[in-house]
């Protein structure tokens, strides 16, 4: 498997990491494409882990105030799911966030992904809300 990252700019790129999230998140879980697809997808990089030639996960990573980066839009096929692939995505979003000068990052986990994002370092700090009609916290982690 190999990871690419870059902006929306890299077309294809950025066309699969639409792709895996249309696949996780408009169709298997029902968000509004309008909810999915935000005005934030200019300014953020944007990261594919492909196996081969196949999208099967996609992140991406955004600043939100000085040295600390917002994590957002991971995703992972579902059979892709269980072995690895996603702490193969976070590890290397972590890295970008770490060569971009991120101190800390931030992420919004969906509550049935809390637990996979702890044993990642991430702690919770926010109570639980609804965004998209699905709970979510926010957690953070230091990179430091």
């Amino acid at each position: 498997m190999n990871i690419a990252i870059g902006t929306t700019k890299d077309r294809s790129l950025y066309e699969d990491a639409l792709h895996v999230r249309r696949l996780v998140f408009i169709e298997e879980q029902d968000v509004p494409e309008e909810d999915e697809i935000d005005a934030f997808e200019q300014e953020s990089s944007h990261l594919v882990l492909y196996d081969g030639e196949k999208p099967v996960a996609a992140g991406r990573l955004r600043f939100i105030d000085e040295g600390v980066g917002k994590i957002e839009r991971i995703c992972v096929l579902p059979s892709y799911r269980g072995c690895g692939v996603g702490q193969m995505v976070m590890a290397a979003i972590e890295q970008l966030a770490k060569t971009k000068g991120a101190k800390k990052v931030k992420l919004n986990a969906q509550t049935h992904a809390e637990p996979f994002y702890k044993k990642l370092g991430y702690e919770v700090i926010s109570d639980v809300f609804m965004d998209a009609g699905i709970p979510h916290v926010t957690m953070v982690k230091s990179l430091e």
